[in-house]
């Protein structure tokens, strides 16, 4: 059995916070706003597990109104994500992510990306795929107010 799930995420930038994207810290003046770290990536690979499963979104599972959920790595979401799959009998297929933001440039931190994605989903680099592309200063991507994600990913079903 196999299972398809799609996601996206936004955030806005915001002066005084870390970037903070597939988990790693990234030297930038800004960083992405939200209750959590923000960190785009890492949600939209999360959401599209979610989405797999058929288990709703981020928000049902981490509300951004529970305090305890306040600066969180996004990292222990997606470990928490990783035992809802385990747990449903499913294991990772391959994700397939991309970012899209104006700058910085993604291409150095991309093979760091993948690797903290793969261990916290506990499967083979090769299964992760992350690229990215820039806004081209159109939207508000290019015109960099905020950053987005977006992820599919397939599940196969634990043999």
């Amino acid at each position: 059995m196999l299972r398809i799930g799609q996601a996206i995420d936004i955030h806005p930038l915001k002066e005084g916070r870390d970037l903070i994207l597939g988990g790693v810290k990234i030297d930038h003046e800004k960083g992405l706003d939200g209750h959590s770290d923000a960190d785009v990536l890492v949600h939209a690979v999360a959401e599209s597990v979610l989405g797999a499963l058929a288990l709703g979104d981020l928000g049902a599972h981490f509300p951004d109104t529970d305090p305890k959920y306040r600066g969180i790595s996004s990292l222990k979401l997606l470990e928490h994500v990783y035992t809802l799959m385990r747990e449903n009998g499913y294991e990772i297929g391959n994700v397939d992510a991309t970012i899209m933001a104006e700058r910085p440039k993604m291409a150095p931190h991309i093979a760091t990306m993948r690797e903290t994605l793969a261990n916290a989903l506990h499967c083979e680099i090769q299964k992760i795929s992350v690229k990215a592309t820039r806004g081209e200063k159109l939207g508000f991507v290019g015109r960099e107010e905020g950053m987005t994600a977006l992820c599919v990913c397939l599940l196969e079903e634990r043999r």
